[in-house]
């Protein structure tokens, strides 16, 4: 005999899970269909890497194979694709470099991509795997990347020094109208997936997938781009889900799933001078299960006079289940073991117009709403409204405010310190 669930946020987070999934495949369906449409009917040419000599023998290097597939699509007069067949693919490293010739490029994996074993070839491939730079209409699409970070992380947490920082599995870098659909990155060294100097990005139905131990494995980071949208991503990861960083606006991100993983995070910001700032970011749709952090914003303790700033952000219709810290700003953040070599400073960065809508859940911490702003330049124009966050620790969640203003409204809990 089945038993009806009691854990109205277990069956919220399924029903939003399943309903997310649904939506998103059916969109990502419809888009891949249209491209392909588009493709033949444009007599788009296909350049199959095996025709290359690329083995889908997971040992031989295929990264000459796609250097060549990649440069004669990129020369082709009409919209070209690369593929990537079924089958596991050693790629050392891969850079793929525009502007192309014949409009629209794209990149069908229906394989796996393998990054080198070890960390042997991190420092040689200069911080990234695989790179796409100035490619005006990319599509990526499918496939899996592996990017082998085991080695790597076990060097970090041996705390023995000497360790390289690791690469990215994929950076996107100085190119517009570029959609990536349906990639699975695994077990990156650094970062999954970047998007630097872009603008109008599509990212759908991504999935990441790391150990929630893997250091610095951001699973996808923006910076410096514009009209970024991120849709039906599943991410677990051992650091941000989401990282949104210096010279970010207008990004949109709509039902993505996060845990483990250190949440949705803007910043952190104001740790170099002359940054950019953050603006007009929604979050919307997301849900967090087991993360240390919900939706943060974070800002180093330092008058670096950054020129940074945090403005028009809206969080909505978010689900927690055992969050640590479900809704937090940090205007101290510093991430030193003990606190040492932190410059203890009141942060520079303005943040201003963020509100909270129809967050509800569960926190791990008995303080679930956490505004640490600076004293120098105190949050203004948040909002809180219908806050439903409780703490199952025998006592009542706790928020709390430094140099924080703003308005509350509807149901609260915990009571605002607004």
């Amino acid at each position: 005999m089945s038993v009806a669930s009691s854990d109205p946020i277990s069956d919220n987070l399924v029903v939003f899970s399943r309903m997310a999934r649904c939506s998103v495949s059916r969109v990502v369906l419809l888009l891949l269909c249209c491209m392909h449409l588009s493709a033949a009917a444009a007599g788009a040419a296909v350049y199959n890497v095996e025709s290359y000599d690329a083995r889908p023998d997971g040992r031989t290097d295929a990264s000459r194979a796609l250097a060549s597939a990649w440069s004669a699509a990129c020369r082709s007069p009409e919209p070209a694709t690369v593929y990537v067949p079924d089958g596991e693919f050693f790629v050392s490293h891969s850079a793929f470099a525009g502007p192309c010739s014949g409009g629209r490029m794209t990149v069908q994996i229906d394989g796996t991509l393998v990054a080198p074993s070890g960390y042997t070839g991190s420092a040689s491939s200069g911080g990234e795997w695989i790179v796409f730079d100035h490619v005006d209409g990319l599509t990526v699409s499918g496939g899996t990347l592996d990017g082998r970070g085991e080695s790597l992380w076990a060097c970090k947490a041996a705390g023995h020094g000497g360790c390289p920082d690791g690469a990215t599995s994929m950076k996107v870098l100085n190119s517009r109208d570029v959609v990536i659909s349906g990639v699975k990155s695994v077990n990156s060294e650094l970062y999954h997936v970047v998007i630097d100097g872009c603008e109008g990005v599509a990212v759908q139905d991504a999935r990441i997938v790391a150990p929630g131990s893997s250091p610095n494995t951001d699973g996808i980071h923006v910076q410096s781009s514009s009209a970024v949208t991120i849709t039906g991503a599943s991410i677990q990861t051992g650091d941000d889900c989401i990282s949104v960083g210096p010279g970010t606006s207008n990004l949109r991100v709509e039902h993505v799933s996060c845990g483990p993983g250190h949440g949705i995070s803007i910043g952190s910001l104001g740790k170099e001078s002359e940054e950019g700032g953050v603006e007009n970011v929604t979050v919307s749709g997301a849900a967090f299960v087991g993360t240390e952090n919900g939706l943060r914003i974070k800002t180093w303790g330092r008058a670096a006079r950054s020129g940074a700033y945090v403005r028009g952000v809206v969080f909505e219709h978010a689900l927690m289940r055992d969050v640590s810290n479900p809704i937090i700003i940090d205007q101290s953040y510093c991430p030193n073991d003990g606190g040492q070599g932190c410059p203890h400073q009141s942060s520079d960065v303005q943040i201003s117009g963020v509100t909270y809508t129809d967050i509800q859940g569960s926190s791990a911490s008995q303080v679930a709403v956490k505004f640490d702003c600076s004293a120098s330049k105190p949050c203004s124009g948040l909002g809180l409204q219908d806050i439903k966050l409780t703490f199952d620790g025998g006592k009542p969640a706790e928020a709390t405010c430094q140099h924080a203003d703003g308005t509350a409204s509807g149901v609260l809990m915990p009571p605002s310190c607004l």
